[in-house]
């Protein structure tokens, strides 16, 4: 019979049944653990690997990326899938927390220790202590508060805001940020011996759009995921809006796209998403991006002269302004301008009948 500190007691048997239980939730978080983060694309499965062997270890970990790659649903995997699964997982948005607060947030605060301070306050590493916490935006940390997280992860102990003794904790530390902490640090904002602490093991998440092959993959997932949420059905995606999707620049990854399906989703009354179903944040950039077809006739070899590009644009000008003023302006020229290159060129244009 074995006792605990609080005078409870465990005979032999009621301490395998806790390690069988421990040993399955384990093996049920582990298998759960990236099941949330779609993808077949080799820039993808590449990050699954490091990730997955990030896991079985206790180093740090620097998550960079931009926002909405999922840099948060990649630390939530590591932490399910490694030994500190059982423990909490904490999270702070250094970006969210005003650089006064910090500090107490982080590290909590001791009765009287400032003005408000009514009660003692355990930090987020206090209450992570046998788990993980996740620093997300790290890169927005001011230096004052890199000292004293250096600290944490020279030593383990930190000391709560007006407190006197140090705490010692047990914490796997996993950082993530959308900036380049290389530029930050010669800019003299972020500590180098702090990032060579943090970025023990280095993920990278690319873009959307450096992983263009998991989009529609991606896309079916948030259509069947919210069709189940809203009780809708449907057949998937047209061939117009799966070339909309394929297209697109998504300047928001992965938070955009499944924004843009929970929408169409929500706002679609018929069987199929078409593309006028898809709103996008900013339809220009689809514009934007497609070929441009004086370029492509170059690149081709369609090369024709200058006097024939200027044709061509001077005639497309008249023909969507419908007036020499209009175009000129549209084109940085005045009217007197694209009225004499529309007679050098013979562009049969009625002024009179265009006002």
């Amino acid at each position: 019979m074995l006792r605990n500190g609080y005078g409870n007691s465990w005979s032999a048997s009621q301490l395998k049944i806790e390690s069988s239980e421990t040993r399955r939730l384990r093996e049920e978080y582990s298998n759960a653990a990236f099941t949330g983060f779609i993808g077949k694309s080799p820039e993808i499965l590449r990050v699954l690997n490091l990730a997955e062997k990030a896991a079985q270890v206790q180093s740090t970990v620097l998550i960079c990326g931009e926002s909405g790659t999922g840099k948060e649903v990649i630390a939530e995997g590591i932490h399910l899938a490694g030994e500190r699964a059982l423990g909490p997982m904490i999270k702070v948005n250094c970006s969210a927390i005003p650089e006064t607060l910090l500090e107490s947030e982080l590290f909590g605060h001791e009765k009287g220790a400032f003005t408000g301070a009514i009660k003692n306050k355990l930090g987020k590493f206090e209450l992570a202590d046998k788990g993980t916490i996740f620093l997300d935006e790290i890169g927005e940390m001011d230096i004052r508060m890199q000292c004293k997280l250096l600290r944490v992860l020279q030593n383990k102990t930190f000391d709560r805001v007006g407190g006197e003794n140090s705490i010692c904790v047990d914490v796997r530390i996993i950082a993530a940020t959308n900036q380049d902490m290389v530029s930050l640090i010669a800019k003299g904002e972020f500590r180098a011996d702090l990032y060579y602490r943090l970025n023990v093991i280095p993920i990278y998440l690319p873009s959307l759009v450096q992983r263009k092959t998991d989009i529609l993959l991606l896309a079916e997932h948030f259509l069947h995921k919210y069709a189940k949420v809203f009780n809708k059905s449907f057949s998937g995606f047209s061939e117009e809006a799966m070339r909309l999707l394929l297209q697109y620049n998504w300047p928001g990854n992965v938070r955009e796209l499944q924004n843009i399906v929970e929408r169409a989703v929500v706002l679609t009354d018929h069987s199929r998403i078409e593309a006028s179903d898809l709103e996008f944040d900013s339809y220009n950039r689809i514009e934007k991006s497609k070929p441009n077809p004086i370029y492509q006739s170059i690149v081709q070899g369609e090369l024709l002269t200058l006097e024939e590009y200027e044709k061509q644009i001077i005639t497309a000008a008249l023909d969507r302004f419908g007036s020499y003023t209009a175009a000129g302006k549209a084109l940085g020229i005045t009217h007197k301008t694209v009225a004499a290159k529309a007679q050098k060129y013979g562009i049969n244009f009625e002024r009179e009948a265009r006002v």
